[in-house]
């Protein structure tokens, strides 16, 4: 049965973020999201309108691969190069706040579970869900690509 390490992470974030759009109710971008930016590396917010549903898909597929995880960790996956002007530049965190409410949505969906200190890891649920798409995503990659079925 393929997982997420089988299929491309673009293609299986997409179709996640997109299920998680339509068919949970639970995973609703809050009130200030359209205006924060994702992390003090950021000079603007997102323009993709959908970017909570992104973020969210890519949190669940991160903790499936590297889970236990918890909201520091993922906070450094999500950081990038602050400019400085004419200074070098300097790596910078996460915005942990996205990064906090985005999982206790995914809690509250019944995709990921906490493990108290050791930090969060995906449910039955998340992992049937997520095995679920990347079997789907797998088996029209191997109609396109045929000889992806030697792999």
């Amino acid at each position: 049965m393929p997982t997420p390490h089988d299929v491309p992470a673009s293609i299986l974030i997409e179709r996640l973020a997109k299920h998680l759009k339509d068919y949970v109710d639970e995973i609703a971008p809050p009130s200030w999201a359209s205006f924060v930016k994702t992390g003090s590396h950021a000079e603007r917010p997102p323009q993709n309108p959908d970017w909570w549903f992104v973020r969210c898909a890519s949190l669940l597929r991160k903790i499936y691969i590297h889970g236990p995880i918890g909201v520091e960790r993922l906070s450094l996956n999500y950081g990038g190069r602050a400019h400085r002007g004419v200074r070098p530049e300097h790596a910078k965190k996460g915005g942990r706040a996205t990064i906090r409410k985005a999982l206790q949505q995914l809690e509250k969906a019944g995709l990921v579970e906490s493990l108290g200190k050791k930090g969060r890891v995906v449910t039955k649920d998340g992992r049937s869900l997520l095995d679920k798409l990347s079997t789907q995503i797998k088996e029209e990659l191997e109609k396109d690509i045929p000889r992806l079925k030697e792999y």
